[in-house]
């Protein structure tokens, strides 16, 4: 069974995390919503130290290589911040598609609480993610080549500021 959540004792470092939405329903390809991730990212870079590796868009979860001194605060607030603001823009521009994201007892959900969070404790591990990333839009058949997805780290104009791990990282995960 994947791990649902980063250990309180183990939350700084580098993760792949895989936020998605809940009952997987394809949201982010309309109405700028692409564009509210990529903000909230942006605000936590520039307001709360947060480091992306990589990352992609898809229509219905993201994938990114992160790390944060408070991850789990970082992918907590990300989450808080782009439900709010997702809800927000759903009920303006398709007011029903709202009702696929009550829950049982009346509430909303946007995010499933699983993150699938994996911590890269090596290089291999770490390239190996960061392909699968970059490669994720190729696979499904959006695009013929990774840098043609606006929405990805492998795409030189990215939104998004990105770095790649530093050799002192490399060093730390051993040459695995």
């Amino acid at each position: 069974m994947p791990q649902a959540r980063i250990r309180r004792e183990l939350t700084s470092g580098v993760y792949f995390v895989t936020p998605t939405v809940w009952n997987w329903y394809y949201v982010f390809d309309r109405h700028d919503r692409w564009q509210i991730l990529a903000d909230s990212i942006r605000y936590l870079q520039e307001r709360r130290g947060l480091v992306v590796h990589a990352y992609v868009f898809m229509l219905n979860h993201i994938h990114l290589i992160l790390e944060a001194e408070d991850t789990i605060a970082a992918l907590r607030d990300f989450k808080r911040h782009t439900s709010r603001e997702i809800k927000a823009n759903i009920a303006h521009t398709e007011p029903k598609v709202l009702a696929l994201f009550v829950t049982p007892d009346g509430g909303f959900r946007f995010w499933k609480e699983d993150n699938k969070p994996k911590r890269i404790e090596s290089v291999k591990f770490y390239l190996q993610k960061m392909r699968y990333i970059e490669n994720n839009p190729v696979f499904k058949g959006y695009v013929e080549r990774p840098e043609h997805w606006k929405w990805s780290s492998a795409n030189s104009l990215s939104p998004i500021r990105t770095v790649r791990g530093s050799e002192a990282q490399h060093e730390q995960w051993g040459r695995g």
